[in-house]
């Protein structure tokens, strides 16, 4: 898991720019990823393990929905200290004659609760308020980064039409996808030693009832987001056994690296 962590840091981590000029997986591109990464002391829920999340989001993205990844979030925090600003993930993904924007929110939590379920689903009412989509819009169109990412894709002005500050927001909703990874620590997973089929039907089980929960609880928050119907939403649920190991292995492994840097 954490080498599948690390073989795709870069894509949130680094620029465009920078992927294009180190070759994936080596050394020098970790040294330079892990030297944005918020390493602190904290082990708390909103804590470190939050840009696992996030870096886990970006893979996803990448390999199951072929994505294109818009702003690398942790490379342009303003410090490595601080949390990146807005969505936790900002992608375009491209159709035959479609595309769509993502803006994702990534967690990591000990546990699912109703508690830890309305924090996820408050947040993602927040990413949904006008202004903070134009932000996210304008954060698209002010770097270069999707730029280089289209080439010359015939889309290329009609995307950045639709994210201009001129263009009514609801005529991006229609477009507009968010993924919703929770990472969380999961007593089943941890009671495992292998991928049987009785623990996948049980954890398919326990999470279709926990994604209930989820909508019922957006659904009744997002009242009040104009063409909210419009809107696509992809939970994603990824349980580990032991969050604190997970991270600590991942605290390690980028602290030798961002140390190497010095």
């Amino acid at each position: 898991f954490n080498d599948y962590i690390f073989n795709n840091i870069a894509l949130t981590a680094l620029s465009a720019s920078e992927r294009e000029k180190i070759p994936n997986y080596s050394q020098s591109q970790l040294r330079k990823a892990c030297n944005n990464l918020r390493l602190t002391d904290t082990q708390a829920d909103n804590g470190l393990g939050s840009e696992i999340a996030e870096i886990l989001l970006y893979a996803i993205m990448k390999e199951h929905y072929n994505a294109l990844p818009a702003v690398p979030k942790i490379y342009y925090k303003q410090n490595p200290n601080m949390y990146a600003f807005g969505a936790d993930s900002v992608h375009i993904v491209l159709g035959d004659d479609t595309f769509s924007i993502w803006y994702g929110e990534a967690k990591f939590y000990n546990r699912i609760d109703k508690e830890q379920l309305k924090t996820v689903a408050n947040s993602v009412h927040n990413s949904l308020k006008t202004a903070k989509i134009r932000k996210e819009n304008s954060i698209i169109t002010d770097l270069r980064e999707l730029d280089i990412e289209l080439g010359n894709d015939a889309r290329k002005d009609i995307i950045f039409s639709l994210l201009d500050s001129k263009t009514s927001i609801d005529k991006l909703k229609p477009l507009l996808h968010i993924p919703i990874m929770v990472l969380y620590e999961c007593d089943l997973t941890a009671s495992q030693t292998e991928l049987t089929d009785d623990y996948k039907n049980e954890l398919k089980k326990l999470q279709l009832e926990n994604a209930k929960s989820y909508f019922s609880i957006q659904d009744e928050i997002c009242t009040d987001i104009f063409k909210y119907a419009d809107i696509t939403f992809h939970l994603i649920y990824f349980p580990v056994p032991d969050k604190k190991k997970v991270v600590d292995i991942f605290t390690k492994n980028a602290k030798f690296y961002r140390e190497s840097v010095q």
